[in-house]
């Protein structure tokens, strides 16, 4: 399945992605990524932080907002052509996290859409925000 080409896409348009983040999702970041911070692992270590408690990595988070363009909006084909990512408040295991992007421009000559991100957690805070541009797939879907 191809996703949205960028005749079918609006501005306004929106998809969102949730998931609740436990400690092996941490884990397995951790182990994928090389990231050990003991901030993220080490729950000794993250009582004695600012947070007081191991927090997910922020690009975790981040890459919620890929799920969201990669399976939703525009979907199967698109590819991220850049990101900018301002994090706001830690995620914490057990946190449940909506990703959400809006389609805010659409430039059909160059086949490019910018599109608003954020990251909110389960009691309506803005964990993560940013912009994204990407490259809707040129195909039809089938």
């Amino acid at each position: 399945m191809i996703g949205k080409t960028i005749s079918e896409l609006n501005v306004g348009d929106t998809a969102q992605f949730s998931k609740t983040v436990s400690e092996s999702d941490i884990y397995l970041y951790a182990g994928i990524t090389g990231d050990f911070n003991p901030a993220h692992i080490n729950e000794e270590y993250a009582r004695n932080t600012f947070f007081k408690t191991r927090v997910a990595h922020g690009l975790l988070t981040a890459g919620f907002i890929s799920a969201v363009m990669a399976n939703r909006l525009p979907g199967p084909g698109t590819i991220y052509i850049k990101q900018e990512l301002n994090f706001l408040a830690p995620v914490k295991i057990g946190d449940t996290i909506t990703a959400m992007v809006e389609i805010v421009e659409i430039n059909t000559e160059k086949n490019r859409v910018s599109l608003r991100t954020s990251c909110t957690n389960q009691a309506g805070s803005v964990v993560l925000d940013g912009y994204a541009l990407v490259s809707p797939p040129k195909s039809a879907r089938t």
